[in-house]
């Protein structure tokens, strides 16, 4: 199948965006027949488990009768906030953020402004399912970088082999969707210097930044980045931030992410951004810009932090010992299940059907040309194809337990031998 398909369909029929893979997945919840003591178990989705602070559901409520356009007021308002995560001295200005409508039409605009048709994206494998979506319905190439120890991290000595005077930027989400792995602030320096030294863009996805333990995430924005990228130029040169607001603040319906990037950029996405939507949706804006929120709203970030550093937690300590965590972070887990031979679509369709119990597995955040890639590097089909994602973000810390109790029956109920 051609790059170019709008729509890559997989080896087990599955269309390889989100739309296609999550509704596939649920339909196989739908056979799963629920009781009161045994209900359907979701921890397939990346969304918030929260409704968003009762503060912020005022401060919407509020706004959404207002007439007002506010957008200058919350570029300036999270220029400010940002400093809470990339410290005081953080070199970013409200004139180095452009609002979108969500982080999704962040990354659309961004690789409109600078690939081409034709053109390459170099992308980690697994990938998120809308990032490979939407470089194929834009037309250009996408480009696996493979991930190839157990911590799901890219190697820059990796990706440096596949960049070619096509190769117009790297495009890395941390911590990432879906394997959870964390880059460290000394990984994301190092893929910046490779992108400078190549005169191509990084283009870093920091959605569940505010979910790691150790803060600032890297320091590219701090005063000193010049000795970092080894240039007298700044993150500005080559580095498109993108951020959403929906995990953070528990609002994903209310569309809203942000690019950062220099304003020399700025201009050519917005005047895409123009021509998708308009602007972003205004009650949102509005409402976090109120004066002094976005402070108020950080303790409740940090307490839902502290819940999924617990709920990953029970989740480690519950799950089956021949069941391997490959990495874990942000909202999620990557998992190998122990059944050798069992690719993981067959097995997550199993455990939602007859455990209860939904999951997405590994074939929905790859297509089938990368079976080759991953084994060039050592991977073996048995063992790239068993791989899971789970989510902690939408369940309680008790469903945690009882997802990882209806895996230890997976041997006997569903008749799988472990390896």
């Amino acid at each position: 199948m051609s790059d170019y398909d709008a729509t890559a369909i997989g080896e087990y029929g599955t269309e390889r965006h989100e739309g296609g893979c999550i509704p596939h997945a649920k339909s196989w919840g739908v056979v799963y027949k629920p009781t009161t003591t045994r209900p359907l178990l979701d921890m397939s989705q990346g969304v918030p488990g929260t409704p968003p602070p009762k503060v912020l559901l005022e401060a919407l409520s509020q706004s959404s009768s207002s007439p007002n356009h506010q957008e200058s007021a919350l570029r300036s308002a999270f220029a400010e906030e940002m400093k809470t995560v990339y410290g005081r001295e953080m070199d970013i200005t409200q004139d180095d953020i452009a609002i979108t409508a969500g982080c999704n039409m962040a990354f659309v605009a961004t690789v409109m402004c600078l690939a081409d048709p034709g053109d390459e994206i170099i992308l980690p494998v697994p990938w998120y399912i809308c990032r490979l979506s939407f470089v194929i319905l834009l037309k250009r190439r996408r480009i696996g970088i493979s991930t190839t120890s157990m911590a799901f991290l890219p190697s820059t000595s990796d990706c440096e082999k596949l960049i070619n005077s096509q190769t117009k930027a790297i495009a890395l989400v941390t911590p990432n969707n879906p394997t959870g792995a964390i880059y460290s602030p000394d990984l994301i320096s190092k893929f910046a210097e490779l992108a400078q030294k190549h005169k191509i863009a990084l283009v870093l996805d920091e959605t569940y930044r505010d979910f790691v333990d150790t803060m600032p995430p890297h320091t590219l924005f701090a005063p000193f980045q010049t000795e970092v990228l080894k240039s007298s130029s700044s993150w500005r040169s080559n580095v498109t931030h993108l951020f959403s607001f929906s995990k953070s603040y528990c609002f994903p319906g209310h569309r809203l992410g942000l690019i950062a990037a220099s304003p020399d950029l700025l201009k050519h996405v917005t005047t895409t951004l123009d021509c998708l939507q308009i602007c972003a949706p205004r009650p949102p804006q509005l409402a976090l810009a109120s004066p002094g929120l976005l402070p108020i709203l950080r303790q409740s970030i940090q307490a839902s932090a502290q819940s999924l550093k617990i709920r990953h937690n029970i989740f480690r300590t519950h799950l089956p010992p021949n069941w391997t965590i490959g990495s874990q972070g942000g909202y999620f887990a990557f998992v190998k299940h122990p059944f050798v031979g069992i690719p993981a679509i067959t097995l997550c369709q199993r455990l939602a059907e007859e455990l209860g119990v939904l999951a997405l597995p590994m074939q929905f955040f790859c297509d089938d040309s990368i079976g080759p890639d991953l084994e060039s590097f050592g991977q073996s089909k048995t063992d790239w194809e068993r791989w899971i994602r789970f989510s902690v973000a939408n369940v309680s810390d008790d469903m945690v337990k009882q997802v990882c109790g209806r895996l230890h029956e997976c041997e006997w109920h569903l008749g799988l031998k472990a390896e």
